[in-house]
């Protein structure tokens, strides 16, 4: 079984803008299903399609399964199956020994920026980014699949 364990934090974003780095990747995504108890994605990452499902989210954990896919299929997917999308621009950062996602979200969520962590447990200490600002693990306003359905321009 697959298991993420993953926080989730908002980003400064003057900080964020005046920091060194890398191109990030643009990425477009869409759900099958935005059911809490089970999310499936599908998700286009340069010429690279991806089919991920995940189960609820408990505390940081959640079950996750994802499998990459031929890109047509995903496109395919994206188009005819999709009930909600959205795309962001992706930056992989290392900081401290720990990877890090920073998601610059576009179109009906831009100016949010988000940045996730996973861990090998919910207990792992790791050192946070002078970049990083309030932890919003726990507020499932900011999962994606939910984004989708209430965009970050619309609160």
């Amino acid at each position: 079984m697959g298991i993420e364990i993953e926080r989730k934090f908002l980003v400064h974003a003057e900080r964020w803008k005046a920091l060194k780095k890398p191109t990030g990747k643009y990425l477009r995504q869409g759900y099958l299903s935005t059911d809490p108890q089970r999310t499936i994605r599908v998700r286009i990452a340069g010429n690279k399609g991806f089919l991920n499902i995940k189960g609820i989210t408990t505390g940081a954990t959640r079950q996750e399964f994802e499998y990459e896919i031929p890109e047509a299929d995903a496109a395919q997917l994206l188009q005819n199956m999709a009930i909600t999308r959205l795309s962001k621009i992706r930056y992989l950062i290392s900081h401290e020994g720990k990877q890090w996602e920073v998601d610059e979200f576009l179109d009906e969520n831009a100016g949010l920026i988000v940045a996730e962590i996973e861990l090998n447990s919910e207990t792992e200490q790791f050192l946070l980014p002078d970049w990083v600002a309030e932890e919003v693990t726990d507020d499932a306003r900011y999962y994606n699949s939910n984004l989708c359905l209430r965009p970050f321009t619309t609160w």
